[in-house]
């Protein structure tokens, strides 16, 4: 296991290691938006910023961020969840609570530039790659496609009040989104095509504004005061151990 800040976390001890696993899990992926147009010292503290948001939204959500596993990406994060996530509170819960304790880091963020965050969830094969490069499979392929399309950094431009954008895979939509539960709205999200570098995925855009006072799921809900952990270097998962 590593450490925030210790590099990417390996699946195995060597590159000897044998890759033959092959699992279905939920993956999410986050994007700092602007994030090299930063000074070096502005990307640390958006960094540490975007760690305590997740963090408490993940707790708040009822999500084990313990058991994720993480690979830094510099301007964000690509999490492979553990077996046993409940999608519904991932994709109902979880986007409202990174909204709320984002706009917390904002108001206390003492002129620094705000964060706004593009985030992406999939449900989708994966498998441990080997010499400590992270995930291997279609599914890091599809998410990594999706958060950076430009239709969900357009959502951000084109809605000065947003701190978040969400798109959601066809997997999650039509395994999660379509049932309904947990007040989700189908109609509430758009069908997109994203074509990068040849490879084509379907992603499905969330329309309304997510913000502290508006539940993903198109709710309107005064959210809890939000009390936000401090940095601590708590250790990443070995997804597959």
């Amino acid at each position: 296991m590593t450490k925030p800040g210790g590099g990417i976390p390996a699946w195995g001890e060597s590159g000897s290691h044998d890759v033959k696993r092959l699992e279905f899990r939920f993956l999410v992926a986050t994007d700092v938006e602007g994030f090299s147009r930063r000074s070096a010292a502005e990307q640390a503290q958006a960094q540490d910023d975007l760690e305590r948001a997740v963090a408490r939204a993940a707790l708040e959500a009822g999500l084990d961020r313990q058991r994720w596993y993480r690979q830094p990406r510099g301007d964000g994060e690509l999490a492979v969840l553990p077996e046993g996530t409940d999608g519904l509170s991932l994709v109902s819960d979880y986007p409202r609570r990174l909204a709320a304790t984002i706009a917390a880091v904002n108001r206390d963020g003492d002129r620094r530039p705000r964060l706004r965050v593009r985030i992406a969830i999939h449900h989708g094969a994966v498998a441990p790659g080997r010499f400590g490069y992270g995930p291997v499979g279609t599914a890091p392929i599809v998410i990594s496609r999706l958060v950076d399309a430009e239709i969900v950094r357009q959502q951000l431009r084109q809605h000065g009040n947003l701190d978040i954008a969400l798109i959601v895979s066809a997997t999650v939509y039509d395994e999660v989104i379509q049932s309904r539960l947990h007040g989700l709205h189908p109609e509430a999200f758009h069908r997109t095509i994203v074509r990068v570098k040849g490879i084509s995925a379907v992603g499905y855009v969330y329309q309304n504004i997510i913000s502290q006072n508006n539940a993903a799921s198109g709710t309107k809900r005064q959210p809890a005061a939000v009390q936000l952990p401090t940095i601590n270097q708590t250790e990443l998962v070995e997804f597959g151990s």
